[in-house]
């Protein structure tokens, strides 16, 4: 056997099995206890409606011979291909079937997507970074750039005229930061792909929760993106599909490098890896790009948001610097006092029983943050941020 020793380079992934190994110690110490959980960034609403009648409509339908469906086409079925191209067209952003590609979800998808590039790449990741884009690098054995951000410039880094890189990932609205790159800023980064020749890695998952006009939805929305970027999408916190895991992947047809089409390579890669999506699984997703699903997701999107909301004003109270909360799913905020990431954890896990995500744990420009997900129930986030402004007014 011969290993890929890649696997020797991995960090030991620490960040969340030490915040369940801290609170587990704390609710041993305190039985009992409630913990206000905003750490993890799982939702906590049920599927719609409309998501759960076509779920049991697809099970009963493989009841039966007549309406039965073994394998799926490996890229998707092609109804719900056409249906997420004209949710597309919605913004103006022209796609044929054949450039969306139906996936078991963006984490699965951003692993896998590796392959159109082979190996010994060179990889630019803005940190700090939700870590599968670094830990499924170090297993290719790319090369990794790691390009700071910081609360000096929103953490939301531009391009260095002086790094050249195969692939650049960008993830907008952010995990963790909750930043978001205007037209004008993502721009600039595909005028810079597009000259050095690199592929950027568009992170959409959270793109449903954008409420300001001057943000795109899709980096497509940018012109000249389709010579220079592939977008990879979730229906995870869209939808509530954690643990129903779908999501799609956009590779444009004009995208070509040393005259392979990447479209027709991710074909070619999918009919060989995959037998698709499970037609079940498919037919709960094209509910929700129906009218009633848009609206019923948008319901529960709310709710998330006036989580958010609610928190803001908190931090707004306490006169703490954070960004995100407005089109992301996140908050994220400087610990104040100088504290530690780790440090701030500590103290508001014994004090207030809250428990967030230490920023350290994003990579080190995450040092001196706190990462706050916005998903939990709105009871518990109501009383999450009373508690945090009566300790932090001390």
């Amino acid at each position: 056997m011969i290993p890929n020793t890649n696997y020797r380079n991995l960090k030991e992934s620490y960040l969340f099995y030490n915040i369940s190994q801290k609170t587990k110690a704390y609710l041993e110490k305190h039985p009992g206890s409630h913990l206000y959980r905003m750490g993890i960034g799982d939702v906590s609403l049920p599927l719609c409606d409309a998501v759960i009648r076509a779920l049991h409509e697809a099970v009963d339908d493989q009841a039966k011979k007549n309406t039965f469906h073994g394998y799926m086409p490996e890229c998707g079925d092609p109804a719900l291909r056409k249906t997420i191209a004209k949710y597309y067209k919605k913004r103006n952003v022209e796609l044929s079937d054949e450039e969306v590609f139906v996936s078991s979800g963006a984490s699965d998808e951003l692993g896998d997507i590796l392959d159109l590039f082979g190996r010994d790449k060179t990889v630019l990741i803005m940190e700090p970074a939700y870590p599968a884009y670094v830990d499924a690098n170090i297993i290719a054995g790319n090369k990794i750039i790691h390009m700071p951000a910081g609360k000096e410039n929103g953490f939301l880094p531009m391009p260095d005229v002086n790094i050249n890189a195969d692939v650049i990932y960008i993830c907008s609205p952010n995990n963790p930061t909750g930043a978001v790159f205007d037209y004008k800023r993502l721009k600039e980064w595909v005028d810079y792909a597009d000259r050095i020749g690199a592929i950027i890695l568009f992170d959409a998952a959270y793109e449903a929760f954008i409420e300001d006009d001057t943000i795109p939805h899709s980096i497509y929305e940018v012109e000249g993106a389709d010579r220079c970027a592939i977008e990879i999408c979730s229906l995870s916190k869209t939808a509530g599909f954690t643990g129903t895991r779908c999501g799609y992947t956009i590779i444009p047809k004009e995208l070509e490098r040393d005259g392979l089409s990447l479209n027709q390579m991710w074909v070619r890669n999918r009919t060989t890896k995959t037998n698709g999506v499970s037609y079940i699984i498919q037919k709960g997703a094209a509910a929700i790009f129906t009218e009633e699903g848009q609206k019923q997701i948008h319901d529960n999107i709310k709710i998330y948001k006036q989580n958010a909301a609610c928190l803001m004003e908190a931090l707004d109270k306490l006169g703490i610097w954070y960004c995100g909360g407005k089109n992301a799913p996140y908050i994220w905020m400087k610990c104040p006092d100088n504290m530690g990431s780790w440090e701030f954890f500590d103290y508001l896990l014994q004090e207030i029983q809250v428990v967030g995500t230490p920023g350290e744990g994003f990579g080190t420009c995450g040092e001196g943050y706190f990462r706050f997900s916005t998903f939990g129930s709105p009871e518990d986030t109501k009383e999450a941020a009373k508690r945090l402004v009566g300790l932090l007014s001390k």
